[in-house]
This record gives structure tokens, sequence and C-alpha cells, in this order.
């Protein structure tokens, strides 16, 4: 089975620009945790990838964070699913980080701490950044057009991304995913 990879923010949860700054603002897409749980229910690994400047701008703590993250992976686990790992960027992007998408920073740190192979995996996101960041480690990419989604559209692909697959949301992808 694959391994995908999730940008969170505009693709699991509704995103803001004014940051996700508590757990109530903190809210699923509809479909997209049963879309998770069906994906990992088939055999899938699936790990998020999401950068957190709200942390580095101090608009909300890691505390908060890790809250936000417990309430998503509770909705995950009434649905029978799993996530295998979370990973974040706290960072300001002045920080100069090796962490923040596009880096791969984060997809190294799976493949350290979980053996993850990124052959024939997934990096699902709504921002060209997403996708760089999963091309770099060869994640075959899939815009989704929930969050950001329509707005890196509109703006148009760069040519190592035009074979991206374009997904109305993140069920429209496990649909894909699973048939």
């Amino acid at each position: 089975m694959a391994v995908i990879v999730l940008d969170r923010d505009g693709v699991i949860n509704f995103d803001s620009d004014q940051y996700i700054k508590t757990v109530d603002e903190w809210r699923a897409i509809p479909g997209a945790i049963a879309a998770i749980a069906a994906l990992s229910k088939a055999g899938h690994d699936i790990y998020v990838a999401t950068n957190q400047s709200g942390i580095g701008r101090g608009f909300y703590s890691v505390e908060t964070l890790n809250a936000m993250h417990d309430k998503m992976l509770q909705l995950l686990s009434q649905e029978g699913g799993e996530l295998k790992g979370i990973y974040y960027c706290p960072h300001h992007p002045d920080d100069n980080c090796q962490c923040r998408k596009p880096l791969p920073g984060m997809l190294e740190a799976m493949q350290q701490e979980h053996q993850v192979d990124f052959t024939d995996s997934w990096f699902v996101g709504d921002s060209l950044r997403d996708l760089q960041s999963g091309l770099s480690k060869g994640c075959k990419p899939a815009l989704v057009r929930t969050g950001k989604g329509e707005a890196t559209l509109a703006k148009g692909l760069p040519a190592e991304l035009e074979h991206t697959l374009v997904f109305e949301d993140l069920a429209d992808f496990a649909k894909h995913l699973l048939k």
C-alpha cells in the first residue's frame, strides 16, 4: 500500500488567513476524516506534514496545536482510522529552518523515524509549496480545490508539476485511490 502525506489546513480542516488558533476554530472539512479513515483501513500509511508558523508568530502555543491534533485524532479514531505520524514546522518563515515546506525536512524526519519509503507515495495539498515538498522526495502530487487549492490552480502550476492530479477535496482523492 502507498504512503500518503497530507497537508492539514485546507485539506483536512478549514483554513483561515487569520490562522487556526484554537481547538474550537479547528473544524474538519466535511468528508475529510472519513476519507482518512477509509484510506487507513485500506492499509495505506497516512502522515500529516503541516507548516504551523502561527506558533513562531506567537498566535498559539505548541500545547494548543497538540490539542487541535488530539481533536483530529479522536475524530479519526471514532471512524476507525489512524495516522502513522503528525509532523509540523513551528517556525516563522524568516527563521530559515529546514522543515518549512517547500523544504523536505518534515519528510526527511518521517523517513528517518518510520523508515518511510516514498516510492509510489502521494502528497496531498492545497498549495504549491505542499506539492513541491512532496515532489522533492518523489511523491506523486495531488492538489485539492479546498483551502487555497483554487487560488493555487488559478496561478498555474510550474512545468515539473504539470502531471498533478486535481481533486475536489480529500474525499474525492480517497475515492479515486480506493477504486
